[in-house]
């Protein structure tokens, strides 16, 4: 009979030895590139932008979350919705633009007094969306519409024939003065989501505001928008504008096209003649044609790959890996990539 329990006992660590490695599954590059970027920007629900002096911004709240949300990432989720939350929630729901890391205290009427960044807001009411649909979350509904009815009240702006997306709720004036517009805050695959969810026709009425000023904004030898541009009645021009420089800010918006499934050539023609270069600046100033000593960062380069592949039916693309010498704003750019192609 001993030898019997010591036979079953025996059997039994033998199996429960092996049993990780029938549960095991192999992940997939977004999923390790997740956990990668998870150790390395996000401390208890703070995303940290360690190589921009500490600081946690709300466009890196949101993007955070709409990753944890197509990882299945519930409790990632949970805890960067707490701290954004508690950190950058205004009383109005939207969302103060910045955190500066070594801020020690700052309650309510603190954060409601500080500007929001409407990029930040829309990502995040994107994020609340798919998580109540990935998780069936009556909760991140009802945060979500408290969200997009205060950007709809605050952030969209009927000007010169469009539907424009106010980089702050202080942007809004009076009269006929040029606005400064940011093409980047035309977060595409969003406003489709809140034209399904809502059924108003405001949000597809940006939307298509977006790609009309993507037609006309194209500047220098490579007819590229700048990163900031100013908007009259007539016109879109460069003078007067925060930056003449194409970069950061424009490169994402062929990305966002991809992640709504918009695969129109003209809008994407004069980014793939740029790309076709055989060695891509990070930037270029529109109006001299000055092109960076830099070269295009890895996520920069994401973005030309998930771009590229989309257009032509590719769905075997290699992404970098996310590593400890990997900046945060490449880190964010290669995932956001990868999910453009898991979304085909």
């Amino acid at each position: 009979m001993k030898k019997i329990i010591f036979a079953l006992i025996l059997l039994f660590f033998i199996v429960i030895s092996l049993l990780p490695q029938f549960l095991s599954f192999e992940r997939t590059p977004y999923q390790k590139n997740w956990i990668a970027y998870k150790e390395q920007f996000i401390t208890d629900g703070q995303v940290i932008d360690r190589e921009n002096n500490n600081l946690s911004s709300i466009e890196g709240q949101g993007f955070a979350l709409l990753f944890a949300v197509f990882s299945n990432d519930r409790k990632q989720f949970e805890k960067i919705w707490a701290w954004t939350q508690q950190h950058m929630q205004r009383k109005d729901y939207l969302f103060r633009g910045q955190v500066d890391f070594s801020e020690k205290t700052c309650d309510k009427a603190c954060i409601s007094s500080q500007p929001n960044a409407s990029n930040g807001d829309i990502i995040i009411a994107w994020a609340l969306f798919a998580a109540e649909n990935k998780w069936d979350r009556q909760i991140y509904l009802v945060e979500g519409f408290r969200v997009l009815d205060a950007i709809k009240a605050k952030l969209i702006d009927k000007k010169y024939g469009y539907q424009l997306v106010l980089p702050t709720e202080k942007s809004i004036q009076s009269g006929d003065k040029p606005l400064q517009i940011n093409l980047s805050y035309w977060v595409f695959p969003a406003f489709n989501l809140f034209a399904d969810i809502t059924g108003d026709p405001i949000w597809s009425e940006v939307y298509q505001s977006g790609v009309s000023l993507m037609k006309w904004a194209r500047f220098g030898k490579w007819d590229l928008p700048a990163d900031w541009m100013m908007l009259s009645e007539d016109k879109v021009t460069l003078e007067g504008a925060l930056s003449s420089t194409y970069g950061e800010n424009a490169n994402r918006l062929p990305l966002y096209l991809m992640l709504a499934k918009n695969y129109q050539t003209d809008l994407t023609a004069p980014y793939i003649a740029f790309w076709a270069q055989e060695s891509v600046p990070a930037s270029v100033d529109l109006l001299t044609d000055q092109v960076s000593t830099l070269t295009a960062n890895t996520g920069m380069q994401a973005i030309q790959k998930a771009t590229e592949a989309n257009l032509n039916g590719d769905s075997d693309v290699t992404f970098p890996e996310i590593s400890a010498e990997t900046d945060y704003y490449s880190a964010t750019f290669i995932l956001l990539s990868q999910l453009a192609m898991l979304k085909q």
